[in-house]
């Protein structure tokens, strides 16, 4: 039975994976900070005995070390680091006026703790015949794209994950791992708003085509859901 590791599996495109692999049958570690506020998440657990809940805040690392612990004897085929925040208002610039703190935590969350997962999880991925990293990035991480303002804490916190991630696929190939950095398209979730015209079901779908078909000299691409290369 294959395995997956979500994060940020709660709702939106985390539970969206979640949801998809447990119906082919995987075993999902599916990890978020309230499993107990997570209605739907606990439903899918309780109708598929192959999910399981965990309480993980990516960016606290006492509980990431507590989650590498209790999978200690997994192998991790596909890890999902999803987990994200986006704490700035759709269409406003608030240059003078910006919130250092929300900047910080969005850093924390977007890229060390997607970061700070992978890193926990080398081992147990290693153990997997064809491990692959699905880095859940965006087009608004796209240095090459920004053409507007605003957006600042978000953008950036995705362009860093984009760099780490090139990074991280040139440490971890030699040891067979594979990094996907994906941008999931503008999908109707609680950070895409209700105008998005994608639906999360659609989107994780694209995106586990391009894990499943994945090949070792792909590792560190930058790729939208449906497979077009994304601009760095």
């Amino acid at each position: 039975m294959p395995t997956a590791l979500v994060t940020g599996a709660s709702r939106g495109l985390g539970l969206e994976w979640v949801r998809q692999y447990a119906a082919e049958g995987w075993r999902v570690h599916a990890a978020c900070r309230h499993p107990a506020e997570a209605g739907e998440l606990r439903a899918l657990a309780e109708a598929h005995p192959q999910v399981h809940v965990h309480r993980v805040d990516v960016t606290r690392p006492d509980e990431v070390r507590a989650l590498a612990a209790a999978l200690r004897e997994e192998a991790i085929d596909v890890l999902v680091a999803n987990a994200g925040v986006n704490l700035e208002p759709f269409e406003r610039d608030d240059l003078g006026s910006l919130r250092y703190e929300d900047w910080r935590l969005t850093l924390e969350v977007n890229t060390l703790g997607a970061v700070r997962v992978v890193e926990a999880m080398v081992e147990r991925l290693a153990a997997a015949e064809r491990p692959v990293v699905a880095a859940i990035s965006s087009h608004m991480g796209s240095i090459a794209d920004i053409e507007v303002p605003g957006s600042y804490f978000y953008r950036s916190s995705k362009a860093a994950l984009n760099a780490v991630m090139r990074g991280i696929a040139a440490s971890l190939r030699p040891r067979g791992i594979g990094v996907l950095l994906l941008h999931p398209g503008w999908v109707r979730t609680r950070i895409g708003g209700p105008r998005a015209p994608l639906e999360p079901a659609e989107s994780v779908r694209g995106m586990r085509a391009l894990v499943a078909g994945f090949r070792l000299e792909q590792t560190g691409s930058f790729l939208r859901y449906d497979g077009t290369p994304m601009p760095w």
